[in-house]
């Protein structure tokens, strides 16, 4: 299995900045390359299936937030540890609960996955459903914690991290950066300028944008949420739920192989097609989990209800419920601000859900958490 790392190159041995020629001069989107295989129809039929049930199954849980804010924790879990950025469900899990708890940079550089995620959907919506470039450099900035944009300092080269072989050289030059994303913008938003199926356009998108690598640093994780965005762009889904990291860690060292294919080929047919058969089978092994994981939440708010129901409680509320399962470490104040009600309230609600079994409650110094344990193992058990 292959990692790779984005590194500066310097020839101290010479003394003289060597110039980089970039691994292939990369042609606006479309490719020439045929797309419309057998093959990939044949995908495509069965992807589409499984993005439907997906996009179905969203609309019947009561508050379709609640898969956004319980599912994307774990896909800013599984992206950032692509890039090896590690942190635990316990401490991801604590830090929603209370934000200021979260000691680890790599923990708080996780939460802040979360938040570019829903910046990006946040700015789809005030832009009539477009992804703009200035969406993308502010995720990036927001991310890092940084105020520059697209990579503006040359001798950028993507290496193997085992060896320190480079694989990759992408585009060096700024002003070539900025013209090869603006056409990327305008392929990604001008829906009526391409025919192809918008998911075969996700793929020709996700390549196009790591192979210009256009941000000094998180051009993995900004790529994957783009993904995402995208396919709500498109409206395959209503809401940005499908994440396709866990699937990018089980197979790496193929999604490697295949984007360097593709650069080494000069995007050949035949290696474009393998491609997008893997960005295709990526989408519907992922819908198939994500579906699991939303009828696993549905079904658990449904016996939850049932429960409270049998036993005659009076706290029952679809708001209350719907707080226990949008952060699996609930804290008393996320229940007074989401319930608008008083701290000694939320604190009944949640120490009564305890004593009925619903939560386990626990302490973190001097503050108490309750934690809803089915949902944390439902979530850590995902495939």
């Amino acid at each position: 299995m292959m990692d790779f790392v984005i590194a500066k190159t310097e020839n101290r041995e010479q003394g003289l900045a060597q110039e980089l020629t970039p691994s292939r001069k990369l042609p606006d989107l479309p490719p020439s390359a045929t797309l419309e295989t057998k093959e990939i129809f044949k995908a495509l039929i069965e992807t589409h299936r499984s993005l439907a049930e997906l996009k179905t199954l969203s609309t019947m849980i009561p508050n379709a937030e609640i898969l956004l804010d319980t599912l994307v924790l774990q896909e800013a879990k599984a992206s950032s540890e692509i890039e090896g950025i590690i942190t635990t469900n316990d401490e991801l899990f604590q830090a929603d609960s209370f934000f200021e708890k979260a000691q680890k940079a790599e923990t708080k550089e996780v939460m802040r996955y979360r938040e570019i995620l829903k910046y990006g959907h946040t700015q789809m919506s005030k832009m009539h459903n477009i992804i703009s470039g200035k969406t993308l450099v502010e995720m990036f900035r927001i991310l890092l914690k940084r105020d520059d944009g697209f990579r503006k300092t040359p001798r950028t080269v993507i290496k193997d991290m085992a060896d320190g072989e480079i694989v990759y050289v992408p585009p060096q030059e700024p002003e070539e950066i900025v013209r090869l994303m603006g056409a990327l913008e305008r392929f990604v938003n001008r829906d009526d300028e391409c025919s192809l199926d918008p998911l075969v356009k996700m793929a020709l998108i996700h390549h196009q944008f790591e192979s210009i690598h256009p941000f000094p640093d998180g051009n993995g994780r900004i790529g994957r949420i783009l993904n995402i965005l995208y396919l709500v762009h498109t409206g395959l889904l209503t809401v940005p739920i499908l994440y396709l990291s866990r699937y990018l860690i089980r197979t790496r060292s193929t999604y490697y192989r295949l984007l360097r294919e593709v650069n080494d080929t000069n995007g050949i047919s035949e290696v474009w097609e393998k491609w997008v058969l893997y960005m295709l089978t990526a989408v519907r092994e992922t819908s198939v989990t994500t579906i699991e994981l939303a009828t696993g939440i549905r079904d658990q708010m449904t016996k939850i209800k049932r429960d409270l129901r049998s036993k005659k409680s009076k706290i029952y509320n679809q708001g209350l419920l719907d707080t226990i399962f949008r952060h699996p470490y609930t804290s008393i104040y996320q229940v007074e601000n989401d319930l608008n009600v008083t701290r000694q309230t939320a604190g009944k609600y949640l120490d009564e859900l305890a004593n009925y079994g619903i939560l386990e409650k626990r302490r973190s110094g001097r503050r108490s958490y309750y934690i809803n344990l089915e949902l944390v193992e439902l979530l850590t058990n995902i495939n």
